[in-house]
């Protein structure tokens, strides 16, 4: 058992059980507020989908610039992520939430008033830079007010509202599509400004982040955040006290403001995370980086951002069927995510995540032999076309319901309090370079090896992955946010494998003995029943 549980644990065995107070209802607020800036980044992924289809016709661009403007934009928010480690260790996570939302919101009207195909890549490089810096701290935030026992489901929020913002997309599309070509698609990328202008105000009611505060010597204030985002008065203790200790500040330090040691605003972190990491530094900056990369390379943008393509080489020739067959992807998608927040908590990390990455696999493979085979026939085949469709769906649900959440949830909190700023950001520059890179080769990929080969060859990937995560990522369920670095400096598969065969076997073993003794008592009782 965790440190801080037995303490907890001992201190509830003398005083009592503490009195739980309906404070989860506070720290979910301030997750849901927090975690909405991500519906900056689903939108714009959402929209593009569709939008693509009328800006290429009204603006005369070639699929080599429509790859560009989608996979550009991930490459931009590469400047916000890597930008915003630093930003939120020097003005705090709430102010840098704002920030990002004033910066998509100047982006969004940007690309919504543009009049040719330069100004709108401008309008995604300001919009881009917005959703690198909510892409960041939106789960750092969320993973530091959180309480352990629902960490897990608050922290996986910031996905739940992509995938929100994705289907909105959709629906913005599916809504705008019957309008004039010069129009539809500048409504569809200009409304995505009402979602930052709605959020800059809900920021306004939500606490600092108490991990911050701690290492800006605000003790008092860090104490009452705690107080009102912990289930008892006995759980805000002990987190305070890790927190200090994590931030190097004695236990017996309580006053209400402290002078710390001049902490410099991410420099010098980047040499114990880049530099010279000690070896449980080093696996967990492994770990994040391995999780973003392997979430975004498995192909899911490929789906997400060109499904009406997808849908077209499948045989849906109709616009409005395409883009019909785009909103049921978005409904899927957000259904399951929904599903997840409940499971995180419960399964844990490490068994949906591997139960997800196998369900995106045999998917990849469905969607890949499928697509194959209407490539390869003169004539139209409806069984294979609703087998692309149902493997679609199959993918993004299996994506949904582990890789995609858990990614986030994991990369921001197996982190160390001093490195995790920016050990954020470096997983999710990782993110967003892979994405932008899936995102602008997709057209030419597939032209290059088929359609069907570029889903066979996602599938490989996602297969490696699978791998990765079952050799290289330990359970983090239940587990105090300053345990994390012990965690991975003893981890190792094998001994968990081990371990976990052992706590089956013997639980098989308690229930071999028990069950005589059941049967025992049931023929001593049929024995004196006979006449």
């Amino acid at each position: 058992m965790a440190e801080t549980e037995q303490k907890m644990e001992k201190n509830i065995a003398l005083t009592g059980t503490p009195a739980k107070r309906q404070n989860k209802r506070f720290a979910m607020a301030c997750a849901t507020i927090a975690s909405m800036v991500s519906i900056l980044l689903g939108y714009d992924i959402g929209v593009m989908s569709g939008a693509v289809i009328f800006i290429k016709d009204n603006l005369h661009i070639t699929d080599t610039q429509v790859e560009i403007l989608v996979g550009v934009f991930h490459l931009y928010s590469l400047i916000g992520s890597t930008a915003a480690g630093r930003t939120s260790d020097w003005i705090g996570r709430r102010c840098t939430i704002i920030f990002a939302a004033v910066i998509f919101f100047v982006g969004a009207l940007m690309m919504g008033l543009a009049p040719n195909y330069a100004f709108l890549m401008v309008g995604r490089f300001v919009a881009g830079i917005g959703v690198g810096y909510a892409l960041m701290i939106a789960p750092v935030y969320t993973a530091e007010v959180a309480p352990t026992s629902c960490r897990g489901f608050l922290t996986s929020f910031p996905e739940v509202f992509i995938n929100g913002g994705i289907l909105l997309g959709y629906v913005s599309n599916y809504a705008f599509a019957g309008l004039p070509n010069h129009l539809n698609w500048r409504l569809m990328l200009g409304i995505g400004a009402i979602p930052s202008v709605l959020l800059g105000f809900g920021v306004m009611g939500m606490p600092e982040s108490p991990r911050w505060l701690v290492m800006q010597g605000r003790l008092g204030e860090a104490r009452r955040v705690l107080n009102k985002t912990s289930e008892s008065k006995e759980e805000a203790e002990f987190r305070l006290a890790d927190i200090k200790e994590a931030a190097g500040i004695p236990a017996e330090c309580n006053d209400e403001v402290i002078q710390v040691a001049k902490r410099s605003h991410g420099e010098g972190v980047w040499k114990e995370l880049l530099l010279r990491p000690s070896p449980s530094v080093r696996r967990i900056l492994i770990a994040a980086i391995g999780i973003h990369f392997f979430q975004q390379s498995s192909g899911i943008d490929s789906v997400v951002l060109y499904s009406p393509r997808i849908f077209e080489k499948a045989g849906i020739t109709n616009r409005n069927k395409k883009l019909g067959a785009t909103v049921a992807v978005g409904f899927v998608k957000t259904c399951f995510i929904l599903v997840a927040t409940f499971l995180l908590d419960r399964v844990g990390r490490r068994p949906l995540l591997l139960s997800s990455v196998a369900g995106m696999i045999v998917s990849l493979v469905g969607l890949a032999t499928g697509l194959t085979v209407i490539e390869n026939s003169d004539k139209k085949l409806p069984w294979a076309i609703v087998l692309c469709i149902m493997m679609v769906l199959t993918f993004v649900a299996s994506f949904s319901i582990g890789l995609g959440p858990i990614t986030w949830v994991y990369s921001s909190e197996i982190f160390p309090l001093r490195l995790r700023a920016q050990g954020a950001a470096v997983g999710v520059a990782v993110n967003r370079v892979t994405s932008g890179v899936l995102a602008m080769t997709f057209i030419s990929l597939y032209k290059a090896i088929t359609i069907g080969g570029a889903f066979f060859l996602y599938g490989g990937v996602a297969t490696v992955a699978w791998f990765f995560f079952f050799t290289f990522l330990p359970e983090t369920q239940g587990r105090a946010l300053e345990e994390t670095e012990e965690l991975f400096g003893n981890f190792r598969w094998r001994s968990a494998l081990t371990k976990k065969k052992m706590n089956k076997n013997q639980n098989q073993s308690q229930l071999g003995q028990e069950q005589p003794t059941g049967i025992s008592q049931v023929q001593l009782g049929t024995t004196k029943g006979q006449p």
